[in-house]
Formats: C-alpha cells, sequence, structure tokens
C-alpha cells in the first residue's frame, strides 16, 4: 500500500490496525475492548483489512483463558480471602463478627479462611477471655499468585496457556478447581498484522497529527452548514477510496418458486389460454365421483385425502348430472353409487375438479383454459412429497382435435419455460384414456424424467355433463420443476426461507 493510500483507510481499519499486538496478535473480543467498536464493526473491518493483505487470521493451538463470573467479581471486588483480611483490619476478629458485615457470605467464609490460611496471611487461636475463636493476621500479604494471575487476564482481556510461564501454569490449575473463575476454551482466531500492516500501523502511530484534521475529528461528513459557513475550507475531510467494495444491497423479492409460477402463467397466455379459478374445499363429487373414481378407490381413504367435518352439496343440485354420474358408475364399475358419499367435503386433491366445473356449466365449443393454485395430498411430508403443494392443469376443447394435438401444444408450452428436449411415453390414468406421460432430458441429471400427465378426457367423465366435444388435458406438480429449474434435491427447500438461497438463487437450464 502506497503511503498516500494510507489516508483512505477508513477510522474503522486504523482503530483496528493500532490495536493489533505485532507478536502474539489479538483476538477479536480483545479488539472490542481495545477499538470500543462493536463486533459487527469489528468483523467488517477485518474483511477490509484482509482483502488489501494488511492482516492475517490464525487459529490459536492453545487453551484461551478469560475471566468467569466469579474472576470478574473478584477483579472488582478481591477474592474471598482477601476480603476477609480486609474486614479482620476493620476490627471484626469472628467468623459470626465477619459474616455480619457482608463482606464474606456465607457461601465464602470457608474458602476465605482456608486460603488465608494456606497463603499464611492468618491464624486462627482462641480468645483467653471469651473462649471464642478469634482470626489474627500474621504479615500484610501482597498480590497473592491467584490474585496475580487473575489481573493479567482482565488486562490482556484473554490469554493463552501458551502466555503463561511454568509457575502461571500452576496457578491456573489451583483457578480452574475454584468454579467460575476462569473460562477455558480450546481453539480462538487470533488476528496477526502482515508484513505491510505493521509499516502501515507505525506510520500511523507516528504520523497522527498529519492523518487527523485540525479540530481532532479526522471523520467529518460534509453538511449544509459547513457550506453556508464555509467551515469546510478548514477541515480535513478523510479521502474517499473509489476502489472499495460497495455494501451489499438485498431489495424485497418474490420467492423463486412465485416466479416459476409467474413465468408458467405467462406461457399459458401467450399460447392463448384464459385462466380459471376455483375453491379450495370441494364435494367428493367434483373431486372423485365426476373423474370416474370409484367410491371404493385407494385414493379416496382418509390416508390420502383431507376430508372436513361437514358436506357440500356442490354438483348434487343438478339432478341431470347426478343421474348422468350415477348411471356411469354402475355400468362401468358395477356398484351402487351413493350420495351421501358424493357429498362429502374434501380439500381438493388436484386443480381438475375446477375444470370440470367450468367446462359442464360453460359447455364451451371450442375453449382453451389453465388454472394454478394449491392442492393438497395427506402424504408424508419428506424431500419429494408435500401435504400442500401447487399444480397446473392445462384443457383445451373444440371439433376433431386429436392426441397429435395435446403433443404438439406440450412442446409448445415446454418451448416457453425453457425445456427443448421432450418425449412422451404410453401410460395409464383412471379418467383419460389414451394417456400420456411427459418425459424431459435434464442435462444435469444426464437422465430423462417424468414431469406431466396428460390424456384425452374418457366419455364416461364429460358425457355425463354434456359436454359433447373431445377435451385434451394435461397437469402436473409445479415445485418439480422449480426443483429442477433451481437445481434442489429437497423440496422443502422453496419453504425453508433460507435468506442466503433466496437473495443468491440462480435459474439453470431444464
Amino acid at each position: 500500500m502506497d503511503d498516500s493510500n494510507i489516508k483512505t483507510l477508513h477510522p474503522i481499519e486504523k482503530k483496528i490496525i493500532k490495536s493489533i499486538k505485532n507478536k502474539s496478535g489479538s483476538s477479536i473480543n480483545s479488539l472490542k475492548i481495545s477499538t470500543d467498536l462493536n463486533i459487527d464493526q469489528i468483523r467488517r473491518g477485518l474483511e477490509w483489512l484482509k482483502f488489501k493483505n494488511l492482516i492475517s487470521s490464525y487459529e490459536s493451538q492453545h487453551n484461551i483463558i478469560s475471566l468467569g463470573t466469579f474472576g470478574i467479581k473478584s477483579i472488582n471486588d478481591g477474592l474471598p480471602e482477601r476480603r476477609l483480611l480486609e474486614t479482620i483490619k476493620d476490627g471484626y476478629s469472628t467468623i459470626s463478627e465477619i459474616l455480619k458485615t457482608g463482606k464474606v457470605t456465607q457461601s465464602e467464609i470457608n474458602i476465605a479462611v482456608f486460603k488465608a490460611k494456606t497463603n499464611k496471611w492468618i491464624q486462627i487461636k482462641k480468645d483467653e477471655k471469651t473462649g471464642a475463636n478469634v482470626i489474627e493476621i500474621l504479615k500484610d500479604p501482597k498480590f497473592s499468585s491467584e490474585e496475580a494471575l487473575l489481573q493479567k487476564i482482565y488486562e490482556n482481556n484473554i490469554l493463552s496457556e501458551h502466555d503463561l510461564s511454568s509457575d502461571e501454569l500452576t496457578t491456573l490449575e489451583i483457578l480452574k478447581k475454584r468454579p467460575q473463575f476462569v473460562m477455558l476454551k480450546k481453539s480462538e482466531e487470533f488476528i496477526r498484522l502482515t508484513e505491510e500492516g505493521e509499516r502501515v500501523q507505525s506510520i500511523l502511530e507516528s504520523e497522527k497529527s498529519s492523518l487527523d484534521s485540525t479540530d481532532g475529528n479526522y471523520d467529518h461528513s460534509l453538511t449544509s452548514d459547513m457550506l453556508v459557513s464555509g467551515k469546510w475550507k478548514n477541515i480535513v475531510f478523510r479521502p474517499l477510496d473509489v476502489e472499495s467494495n460497495t455494501p451489499l444491497l438485498f431489495p424485497g423479492r418474490t420467492n423463486p418458486l412465485i416466479d416459476l409460477i409467474e413465468e408458467i402463467r405467462e406461457a399459458f397466455v401467450s399460447l392463448g389460454f384464459v385462466e380459471i379459478e376455483g375453491n379450495y374445499i370441494q364435494s367428493s363429487f367434483w373431486n372423485f365421483d365426476a373423474l370416474f373414481t370409484p367410491q371404493d378407490h385407494a385414493a379416496r381413504e382418509m390416508q390420502d385425502t383431507f376430508y372436513l367435518r361437514f358436506e357440500k352439496n356442490d354438483g348434487l343440485e343438478n339432478r341431470r348430472i347426478v343421474r348422468n354420474v350415477s348411471e356411469a358408475h354402475k355400468k362401468g364399475w358395477n356398484y351402487e353409487w351413493k350420495t351421501s358419499e358424493a357429498r362429502r367435503a374434501v380439500l381438493r386433491t388436484h386443480t381438475t375438479p375446477v375444470t370440470l366445473q367450468y367446462l359442464a356449466k360453460k359447455n364451451p365449443v371450442e375453449s382453451k383454459l389453465f388454472t394454478i393454485g394449491r392442492v393438497f395430498r395427506n402424504e408424508k411430508v419428506s424431500y419429494k412429497h408435500l401435504v400442500e403443494f401447487h399444480q397446473i392443469e392445462g384443457v383445451v376443447t373444440g371439433h376433431n382435435i386429436s392426441l397429435r394435438d395435446l403433443m404438439g401444444i406440450q412442446l409448445e408450452f415446454y418451448k416457453k419455460i425453457g425445456i427443448t428436449k421432450v418425449k412422451f411415453w404410453p401410460t395409464f390414468f383412471p379418467y383419460t384414456e389414451p394417456s400420456l406421460q411427459s418425459m424431459i432430458y435434464n442435462e444435469r441429471l444426464d437422465k430423462w424424467i417424468e414431469l406431466f400427465g396428460m390424456g384425452i378426457f374418457r366419455p364416461e367423465v364429460i358425457e355425463p355433463l354434456g359436454i359433447k366435444n373431445p377435451v385434451l388435458a394435461w397437469g402436473g406438480g409445479i415445485e418439480r420443476i422449480a426443483m429442477l429449474k433451481y437445481n434442489l434435491s429437497d423440496v422443502r427447500d422453496l419453504y425453508n426461507n433460507n435468506l442466503g438461497w433466496l437473495r443468491g438463487v440462480q435459474k439453470f437450464q431444464l
């Protein structure tokens, strides 16, 4: 660093440099005390100085010693044995008299007497007149080894075992037996000046006057009063380092999952689709029966579906539709369909009931629709399953449309959201026939991955609702796309509110 650039150092940097001990280095805690800066300012300043190659850090390999609660108290009030002596000097000589003064507590008196006797400060003898045990001072004691070590730790804030002499290490072992007098920590980060840092430190210490302003405050901020009065002419302002890093700003932003939903919504709209919405709570009629799902199907069981404690008659007020659905079930599944089962209210397990209700009500000749919303499944939460997630669904109805049209629409949709390698695989779904599974190729995983289910609604689904034209449909979970797009291995990461990830998330090419 050029001497001219030393003036660009921030006051925080200067305080830290001046406080670092050349040989042993300084801990962050000791810098906090010596600089009178808060811990955040110190850490920020250390990062700046590391970037400028003025300091380096290392982990101490020796136990770090600091004062405990009673150790700090002993610095302020004295050790119990020292307070015992002061009380005796004041004219109190029996245990009961000493305790009444309050300078030594009941819990401290035994250790105070023991330590004072061990140090040969006192003796106990019987008073010939009263017969009571009295304490007498043998000599006016100087600092004990324990007091000296506690004072040394206090003055240095913390010490390493490496900094102690053999006698002090022996005293440390004695202090360790006294609860909460000293604290030992396995290792701690220490800061040292580099060779260049030592040079800067010496310059700062020798040229204080030239680096400070004329009125003793070097870190002035320009104010309107200074400009009006002309005082700014006589003030030396701290030079600005235009090459220094600017503070990181984190303005509010939407969750990446919401960004993906908006991207998918825009893709649908650009293809001429219209968005529709519906309620989270649906009757079993629309959620299951209208989709030709038998009433004894496993998907209807409580371990898969969230049922509510009331009934919902949506769809059951239209006797024609109810009769048609009932007949379709009797003919297709050969059982007696029950209205009571169809009335049970559920948290929708997919978005298809919203689509069916719209088609049944509007009965459009030609239409392109989509819906995006939350659905609910009573599943065990894991890295790939949630009880609540987002699902998208698109439907197209019109004259003479076919499975080839559905695959073409899918390809265009995938292109809109950045997916280019797609293939289709025949599969089975309960309410579409024929049915396909779309597969996309993931470059990072180097394999094909299942994504959306698709097909043409079965006649048993659309005919009872009075829908005459074929209906193409496809859909799937948005969280699965998000996992691929944001390179996640656990779907729960989308909802963990990890600010580090949310601020730095990058989109990946699918």
